[in-house]
């Protein structure tokens, strides 16, 4: 974390023309590592496809998907490639964020970067891991009942791995909640009082957030998804007041060094 960030600390504050031309360096970096990320995961397009398309062909029983345009394999196989080429580089992608916001973090805080990555990436990953294992399940289940002997289920490639690489990036974000929390929270967005007291709205807004993501319109489903998003909300509140408590610690000592030289002198 070498010399940017020391530039970044020598530099003292930067301009706001100075943030963005530092966002837009991390985000050009971000593209690049997604491009290589894309290039690699294009070798094994057909083995991460069927991969993805594991949860639907086991209740299909053998009936295949099917396409409709002649070009649908080939953009199917550069969608699939393109979002595992995401997944495959988010701690560099994670990396790239935490550079952006280390200038404005304290020097404490400045040494959770590798705890701040690991997380945010496992708690993604857990998040589409769990869309894939519980939500597509139990949602193709849903859909596909309403086959009868005059419905039957035709389904397009394109729709199915546009819905599936949706819900798991999704699903990926929602997990993120509490390091979302804590990261705006220390960036002094907010802070933790403030979400104490919108934690009603917080609830409205995940089964809203839900709703809408959930593709099986049941309650149950959308339950599932909001709950882990309520109780991460919690979670990240409880974090963020751990970091304001230390803060604030460290706010009084300088203060009271400050008084005691003032006092020497």
């Amino acid at each position: 974390m070498s010399e940017e960030n020391n530039e970044a600390e020598n530099g003292g504050r930067m301009s706001f023309l100075e943030h963005l031309a530092e966002l837009r360096q991390r985000l050009i970096r971000c593209v690049i590592a997604i491009g290589l990320g894309f290039a690699v995961c294009l070798a094994f397009g057909e083995r991460v496809f069927k991969l993805l398309a594991e949860p639907l062909t086991a209740i299909l029983k053998g009936t295949p998907m099917v396409f409709t345009a002649l070009p649908d394999p080939f953009f199917m196989y550069m969608k699939v490639s393109l979002i595992s080429g995401i997944f495959i580089v988010l701690p560099y992608i994670i990396y790239q964020l935490w550079l952006f916001v280390y200038p404005g973090l304290l020097p404490r805080e400045r040494k959770l970067a590798f705890p701040f990555i690991f997380v945010a990436t496992l708690l993604f990953y857990l998040g589409a891991a769990f869309a894939y294992f519980a939500v597509f399940p139990a949602a193709f289940k849903f859909f596909i009942s309403y086959q009868t002997p005059d419905l039957k289920a035709m389904i397009s490639i394109r729709d199915y791995v546009s819905l599936a690489m949706l819900l798991m990036l999704a699903f990926g974000a929602v997990f993120e909640t509490p390091i979302i929390v804590v990261f705006l929270g220390l960036l002094v967005v907010f802070d933790s009082s403030f979400l104490k007291r919108g934690r009603r709205y917080f609830v409205v807004l995940a089964f809203i957030i839900a709703a809408i993501l959930t593709p099986t319109p049941d309650v149950i489903n959308q339950t599932i998804m909001a709950v882990p998003m309520i109780l991460f909300y919690e979670v990240g509140i409880q974090v963020l007041a751990i970091f304001e408590r230390k803060r604030a610690k460290e706010a009084n000592q300088e203060m009271a060094e400050e008084n005691q030289a003032e006092s020497g002198n």
